[in-house]
């Protein structure tokens, strides 16, 4: 850029601020979305954690090369950035999270499209966002490794418990007996001593 004008040059320290400090970024189409539909997409972002915004594609071009991202492919017609940000309860959103959003939202949608992404530094095609999107969110993940370190820890509190619980059983035999022989003794006619 010869003799950038400053508020280009601070839209483009922007977007590469924003895709150098964000685990991912999804680069759609949102060509054909009005107001109304681009205001629901935001909603639903921010429910998931993301952020969408519309940059020039020559001043996100500009930002992705200077972080050595070649970019240029996916910034052809109308390219809006979702990037990860927190969610509205303000816990961190995750990629994961972010690739299903948009994903649902373009499954329903026939005006939004996938056209790539940024995870991690990584340039993502839009088969890969998608495969992002199909893995389980931090949150999922984490459940399932606590169920996985509960279940030994149950079954070894099962196994310490079991001696005890055979204990008490054998205990309680002899007291078991004594009760079902005074009861045949009292069904008999026989006086209880």
């Amino acid at each position: 850029m010869e003799n950038p004008r400053p508020e280009k040059v601070a839209v483009v320290d922007e977007v590469r601020d924003r895709i150098s400090s964000t685990e991912a970024v999804v680069l759609t189409d949102y060509r054909g979305l009005d107001v109304p539909a681009l205001a629901d997409l935001r909603r639903q972002l921010r429910e998931a954690g993301g952020e969408y915004k519309v940059y020039k594609n020559t001043l996100t071009r500009f930002a992705a090369r200077e972080l050595s991202l070649d970019l240029d492919e996916m910034l052809v017609g109308p390219t809006a950035l979702a990037f990860v940000g927190t969610r509205e309860d303000g816990s961190p959103g995750d990629a994961v999270s972010l690739a299903k959003a948009l994903c649902k939202y373009a499954e329903d949608s026939s005006f939004l499209s996938i056209k790539g992404g940024v995870l991690d530094g990584q340039v993502l095609s839009s088969d890969e966002v998608s495969a992002l999107s199909k893995l389980g969110t931090r949150t999922e993940i984490l459940a399932e490794i606590l169920g996985l370190l509960e279940a030994p820890l149950a079954e070894m509190a099962g196994l310490f418990d079991a001696p005890l619980v055979e204990m008490a059983g054998l205990l309680d035999a002899p007291l078991v007996e004594t009760a079902g022989l005074l009861e045949s003794l009292t069904d008999q006619g026989g006086a209880a001593v």
